[in-house]
């Protein structure tokens, strides 16, 4: 048994919640940029006395529209500056406001909205209004819907106007940090959705303390990050309030669509992102490369890229050769791609799931360090992550101050301060995650070595045990899989069978490119299936991933799907998860073939 435990950097407190945030900000600075909002295309900074002032107002209607110290208010949105707005102004009510993701079904949301007893919801827009006037009959807790498309919120700041100044204070004096901040369900990859409870102190003293181990991303002159993951997911809901505990700047953008000019136009200094992001930014950079005739050069730098970040572990750093091919292909390549995220992130934090040492020895390569993270809902987001100081890419770092790990049995455990309070109405399943010492029991598979990083190796779920007996953890293989640009999506199976195969999805970006260069744009998908090429340039990467892996639990067979795994299909979470038990029930069919 292996155990790793960090002291707080920052004294343990019981007083203060998160409404403290805005209110100190406007006491102690009041003209300080805390946020920026994009108003008709054009970046406008918000000041700490506005946003303390729009907080309060918004806190005030709903004070004024009946919501009581402690109710449930679900909020329905892409991320946008008005999320973090309520997000805020209804802490500061005393309220607790409960995510849904924007892309969740009518039978999601009535899960949530009845497990955590909402009374009220605000969405975003027109569909999310109509999807819930789909459902208010199940619902019956449910008493208002406010949506910010239509003013909803400009009608709750209007109503609030009478509300004295207070009765705010009498709201925030009710709360501490042992006070449930947020309500945020799991993915639901295996079952329905739980309620994890996350406190106010959760929250603070997770980012007082990571503040302090990031220091140099969060606190550096003019720190700034553009935050584009949903804000229903625990990594941007922490990060949110991270940032703005620093004081670093936050902007918001719902569109990835839209990504790279808002990137452009906001220049942020760090950003945060899961590996999926970063495979899409280097794998569309290849593409493009190759498409235009310069495939060979680019896969030149990157391999430079790769070896020079390597070398700066190494006592002796970079010699001399590598330093000049660095340094042209740093005017060829490298330049172009930071300019891509804006030209000035030195820093980028990845989460959510495993990055891999090749996407990380790239990016330092390039000129931004990515540091990966590892956490969970249950753990308010980080349990560890890298630092600019304490780095070792391969891993997901160290536990962050006032955290500790254990490996057992080869499961990671975790306890300190960033640990939930408890699932909401599950007492059974809050018992069996955390144990009589307060540890708990993530279910995933990991390592840890002398110096405490992390190394996540597998889902103790998912580990697949063959006929033969042998015991394969499916992650590692889909994620170099994921790596080539042709491939979007893969599942690894072998339950019991007597090898491992996988499922495999084309990426729909990238395939036009590829099929026409290759003369098959007309080509039906049929067709493709049998292509001597694609298959080629399929099991190339097939045979790239066996590498990494013994003989036993290599790839052997592989089928290709039409059909990519998605949010949209239900086949992906929000979070970017693969299903995997829906996916082998729909796709049973495909997999037993493999065997036949």
């Amino acid at each position: 048994m292996q155990e790793y435990e960090v002291p707080p950097l920052v004294p343990p407190s019981e007083e203060g919640n998160l409404s403290d945030i805005p209110h100190g900000w406007a006491e102690r600075e009041p003209h300080r940029p805390l946020l920026s909002r994009q108003i008709d295309g054009v970046w406008r900074d918000v000041t700490a006395a506005d946003w303390h002032r729009e907080v309060r107002e918004l806190a005030k209607g709903f004070i004024a529209a009946g919501i009581n110290v402690g109710d449930r208010v679900a909020v329905m949105s892409r991320t946008r500056y008005e999320w973090t707005l309520t997000d805020f102004a209804l802490w500061t009510a005393g309220a607790v406001p409960v995510p849904v993701y924007e892309t969740s079904s009518a039978q999601q949301a009535v899960w949530i909205l009845q497990d955590s007893g909402a009374v009220a919801i605000v969405v975003e827009a027109a569909h999310h209004h109509q999807l819930i006037a789909g459902v208010r009959d199940q619902v019956p807790d449910l008493r208002d819907v406010w949506q910010i498309d239509g003013g909803g919120l400009d009608e709750l700041v209007t109503a609030g106007k009478d509300v004295p100044d207070e009765e705010i204070e009498a709201r925030r004096s009710q709360l501490d940090r042992a006070s449930i901040a947020t309500i945020i369900y799991t993915s639901g990859t295996t079952g329905l959705p739980k309620g994890a409870e996350l406190t106010h102190g959760n929250f603070l003293a997770l980012g007082e303390n990571a503040i302090e181990r990031l220091e140099q991303v969060v606190r550096a002159d003019g720190a700034k990050t553009l935050l584009f993951l949903p804000l229903a997911h625990v990594f941007a809901r922490l990060i949110q309030v991270l940032v703005l505990q620093a004081g670093a700047k936050l902007g918001h953008t719902p569109d990835v669509t839209n990504l790279l000019p808002d990137l452009a136009a906001f220049r942020p200094t760090f950003i945060l992102a899961v590996p999926r992001v970063f495979e899409k930014v280097y794998n569309s950079a290849a593409q493009k490369a190759i498409d235009g005739g310069k495939g060979a050069i680019f896969l030149r730098a990157a391999d430079v890229a790769g070896k020079y970040s390597r070398a700066l572990d190494t006592p002796n750093g970079a010699g001399l050769l590598l330093r000049l091919q660095h340094k042209v292909f740093d005017a060829l390549v490298y330049k172009k791609l930071r300019e891509a995220m804006g030209g000035e992130v030195l820093y980028a934090v990845s989460g959510g799931a495993a990055l891999g040492e090749r996407l990380g020895h790239f990016y330092r390569g390039i000129g931004i360090t990515i540091l990966e993270g590892y956490g969970l809902t249950e753990t308010t987001a980080p349990v560890s992550v890298n630092t600019p100081e304490l780095i070792k890419i391969g891993t997901v770092g160290r536990p962050l101050p006032g955290v500790g790990v254990k490996i057992q049995d080869g499961e990671v455990l975790v306890r300190g301060v960033n640990l939930f309070r408890a699932y909401l109405n599950n007492p059974d399943a809050t018992a069996a995650a955390i144990d009589e010492d307060g540890w708990f029991h993530t279910g995933d598979l990991g390592e840890l070595d002398t110096e405490g990083f992390i190394k996540i190796t597998g889902r103790a779920k998912e580990i697949l045990v063959t006929a033969g007996g042998k015991n394969v953890s499916p992650g590692p293989l889909e994620d170099q899989l994921r790596a080539t640009p042709l491939i979007s999506q893969a599942l690894v199976v072998g339950e019991a069978k007597p090898f491992v195969a996988a499922l495999i999805t084309l990426d729909p970006e990238v395939m036009p490119g590829w099929l026409e260069r290759h003369g098959l744009a007309d080509a039906s998908f049929e067709e493709l299936r049998t292509n001597e090429e694609l298959l080629a340039s399929i099991q190339k990467a097939v045979d790239n991933a066996n590498a990494s892996v013994s003989k036993a639990e290599s790839i052997r067979k592989f089928h290709l799907l039409e059909q990519d795994f998605t949010e949209e299909n239900g086949y992906l979470t929000p979070s970017m998860k693969l299903k995997r038990n829906l996916v082998t029930k729909d796709f049973a069919e495909q997999i037993e073939a493999l065997y036949s």
